[in-house]
């Protein structure tokens, strides 16, 4: 998608975010499975996760990280015309936490549904979220990323559990000014590589039996290579894909909203956009990878600290399972 040709732009125009108060480190895990802090930070850079109380769910974070955008945005709960709750960790198949949530927000006048695209979910709660509010259906939508992956991890497997961690990230999508908002945004998927991410059971395929909980089939499972190349390469295609579509150079970009899964990832995209350290938000170390909440809950964060400023324009990049990737260009 290209410029927005409309008289006003679609952007953001309140962020928020959550994460759980429960921490747990890499000296935790250390009791936990045969890893070290020195080797989880090396190949990950993560040194510490959140995990939600195991008498919430995932509901709970997108109520909180709700609020907060609403607040920011400086609109009532009744003017909020949609929730979209982007999530591989949803309360329950159904009803949608989005309607879960959205009687305990009081948004009596929204539309309420769940999106499923893994890590890559927010980009793509933002283009529905885009088209919504460009084709004059929606005013205000909340789109909300969240996720409890504690809930989905093997503590057992050593190559998955180091990485996971639960939080929510959430964004109000408006009008705002012309020539600003977003500029470009791209999303993508390639389902011949559904396989090196997923959750086997607990769908219509392999429903919940002894033997699917006996064989640990309701926990994660992932091919970390296959994951890894992919990431390399759609992060930087993505990214460069949105700049093009903008009608922006390399240069013109001003920080970086990556998804947070490993820093060696960030790294590489970082170097390939031509961007200094501090131009790239990082949060990682103390989150883990938080699946779609880690864009939103990165953006909030960079825009709260001052990170991020007024006139920049900011990429946000992620790619999940499915697989899929989304790239969005937006100018704050």
């Amino acid at each position: 998608m290209g410029p927005n040709n409309n008289l006003t732009g679609v952007g953001i125009i309140g962020t928020g975010s959550y994460v759980p108060e429960k921490i747990m480190t890499n000296e935790d895990l250390e009791k936990l499975v045969d890893t070290s802090d020195e080797w989880i930070t090396k190949r990950t850079g993560i040194k510490e996760r959140r995990i939600l109380d195991k008498d919430k769910a995932t509901s709970h974070m997108v109520i909180e990280a709700g609020k907060k955008a609403m607040e920011d945005a400086k609109i009532s709960p009744e003017d909020v015309d949609a929730i979209i709750v982007t999530t591989v960790t949803p309360d329950m198949a159904f009803p949608s936490t989005a309607c879960i949530a959205q009687e305990k927000l009081g948004c009596v006048n929204a539309s309420a549904f769940d999106l499923e695209a893994a890590c890559s979910g927010f980009i793509y709660g933002l283009s529905v979220a885009y088209g919504y509010i460009s084709s004059n259906m929606y005013n205000n939508v909340l789109v909300v990323s969240a996720d409890a992956l504690s809930r989905i991890t093997d503590w057992t497997d050593r190559g998955t559990c180091v990485l996971f961690g639960d939080g929510a990230g959430a964004a109000i999508i408006s009008r705002v000014p012309e020539n600003k908002g977003i500029l470009s945004l791209d999303i993508g998927a390639d389902g011949s590589g559904a396989g090196y991410l997923e959750l086997p059971a607990g769908g219509s395929k392999n429903p919940a039996t002894m033997e699917t909980v006996n064989n640990k089939m309701h926990y994660l499972k992932m091919e970390g290579n296959e994951v890894f190349k992919f990431a390399v390469r759609k992060m930087n295609e993505a990214s460069r894909k949105v700049i093009k579509e903008a009608g922006l150079e390399l240069e013109d970009i001003d920080f970086l909203v990556p998804h947070q899964a490993n820093i060696r990832i960030i790294n590489s995209s970082r170097k390939k956009l031509k961007l200094d350290k501090d131009k790239v938000y990082v949060n990682l170390d103390k989150y883990g990878n938080m699946s779609s909440a880690s864009i939103p809950v990165a953006l909030d964060e960079a825009i709260k600290s001052n990170k991020i400023k007024k006139g920049d324009n900011v990429i946000l990049v992620g790619f999940g399972g499915g697989l899929t990737w989304g790239s969005c260009l937006i100018r704050l």
